[in-house]
């Protein structure tokens, strides 16, 4: 059975970013067949209301411009739909995610997509994978009343389908690398 990784870069440092090794250190440990990395520190492009409609208008009814819009966003959700794992270097600033990294979930969270709307409320059409997320922060804690990333994140995934979320402090990241 293959296994694939999609390895998540947000830290808009690269020298000496915590959060980069220790996602790294986990892609690697993981030793998947396939490890496809995306950096998003040079960041994404925002919702516009050329995204917007062309989220709501049928594939083969798209304009040029409506196609284009979506362009980054089909490569990134297929991305994420060929994922076994999803690993996800995050520094928080702010006591938040960065805005790379949202712009990103703004981008994959598509209805009838990566989720629907049923009768008995939204359901995530990716099930079955696992988010593991290492999260650096210079003092905050992780789960802590300050920490407003670990919570976002696990509703972001879980709402997309992704329920099986391990997230971990720097030293819980080194210590999982290690033990895989």
């Amino acid at each position: 059975m293959t296994h694939s990784v999609l390895h998540i870069d947000s830290s808009a440092r690269y020298i000496d970013s915590i959060s980069r090794r220790l996602s790294a250190g986990i892609a690697t440990s993981l030793q998947a067949d396939t490890v496809v990395r995306r950096d998003l520190s040079e960041g994404l492009p925002f919702l516009n209301e050329t995204w917007v409609s062309a989220t709501f208008t049928p594939k083969d009814d798209r304009s040029e411009a409506q196609a284009e819009a979506l362009k980054t966003s089909d490569i990134l959700v297929q991305e994420l739909q060929n994922a076994d794992t999803i690993v996800i270097g995050l520094p928080l600033y702010n006591f938040g995610v960065p805005a790379s990294l949202k712009a990103w979930i703004d981008l994959i969270a598509r209805a009838g997509v990566t989720f629907q709307y049923t009768d008995t409320g939204p359901k995530g059409l990716l099930s079955g994978k696992k988010a593991i997320i290492t999260i650096a922060s210079g003092g905050v804690d992780i789960g802590s009343p300050m920490d407003f990333a670990s919570p976002y994140l696990r509703q972001v995934l879980g709402f997309l389908g992704i329920s099986d979320v391990t997230i971990l402090s720097s030293s819980q990241a080194e210590d999982f690398a290690k033990a895989a």
